[in-house]
């Protein structure tokens, strides 16, 4: 397992009329921007598309951590890679087979990732620990920003990290969705070491600050090896 505690803000959760602003003030901070693309099909809200993004990787050197909430990502994930993205995490509820999806970010250069969302059992993904370098565990619903973390997604974060650690695999394990400083600890203490916070970063008096608090609270309950 990756031990180090890596912090992704979402950008979902910014003052959307001066993004470059937002990116600025967590840029010393964060380790990823977490950008959330959603199609109004997939789930029901829109967001950002690849011109957003495209415009946001001339402002800002972090790693973009694209997360993919539409339909038919693999018909997409050219365009978002020329955008600029450096992670590219697609829900496996949105396509019968992830391979050729997972092949082709590989191919481009990129890391692929595979979500989950909340009804969605961790051995879903078991198929294809070895093929990613990340999993995304969701632990709200996708679609909608500022959603209470639901607790029962937690053990699958541990079944996940479990099954990467008997296949000998350092595989990051990410969370998205309700986390603040007063979970997160939780989360981490489960196997998860890719901590997305939206709200309470951006939505914070001092979202630089507030990405120290989180990394802090999640490296306070380390993950245990079983």
């Amino acid at each position: 397992m990756k031990d180090t505690i890596l912090i992704s803000p979402s950008l979902l959760a910014a003052d959307f009329s001066r993004l470059a602003e937002e990116i600025a003030g967590i840029e010393s901070a964060a380790d990823y921007l977490h950008l959330d693309v959603m199609d109004g099909h997939f789930v029901p809200n829109m967001s950002i598309g690849p011109a957003v993004i495209s415009s946001l990787r001339s402002v800002s050197d972090l790693i973009f951590d694209v997360h993919l909430m539409i339909s038919d990502p693999g018909k997409y994930a050219d365009a978002f890679i020329d955008a600029g993205a450096d992670i590219i995490t697609f829900h496996i509820e949105a396509c019968p087979d992830p391979r050729p999806v997972i092949e082709k970010i590989r191919g481009r250069g990129r890391h692929a990732g595979l979500a989950i969302s909340p009804d969605t059992p961790a051995e879903a993904v078991f198929p294809y620990l070895g093929e990613v370098g990340m999993i995304l565990v969701m632990t709200v619903y996708p679609g909608f920003g500022g959603q209470k973390l639901i607790k029962d997604t937690i053990p699958k974060i541990t079944q996940i990290r479990r099954e990467a650690e008997a296949r000998g695999l350092d595989t990051d394990i990410e969370v998205d969705g309700g986390i603040g400083d007063g979970n997160v600890a939780l989360l981490s203490a489960a196997g998860a070491n890719v901590i997305v916070a939206g709200s309470s970063v951006f939505r914070s008096h001092d979202p630089e600050d507030a990405v120290g608090r989180l990394r802090e609270a999640a490296e306070s309950a380390p993950y245990v090896h079983y």
